[in-house]
């Protein structure tokens, strides 16, 4: 996902990617640690992912880890 894709977001379909991608980063992370995971370049795609999309929820003042909680 690119910057300016995140940027376009809606606070709330933001917050669903975020969801999205922080459960994509630990599902590669577990299949990583078992061995079935072949593409380990999608590991530091998804922590990216999930920077970037925390960087903008945090530009604007979302809260996250109360969003988060909520869910």
């Amino acid at each position: 996902m690119k910057g300016s894709e995140t940027h376009d977001l809606k606070d709330a379909e933001l917050m669903a990617k975020l969801v999205e991608a922080k459960e994509e980063a630990f599902n590669l992370r577990f299949r990583h640690a078992t061995g079935e995971l072949e593409n380990t370049s999608r590991l530091g795609a998804t922590k990216k992912d999930v920077a970037r999309l925390l960087t903008v929820a945090r530009e604007r003042g979302i809260d996250v880890e109360r969003e988060l909680k909520r869910r």
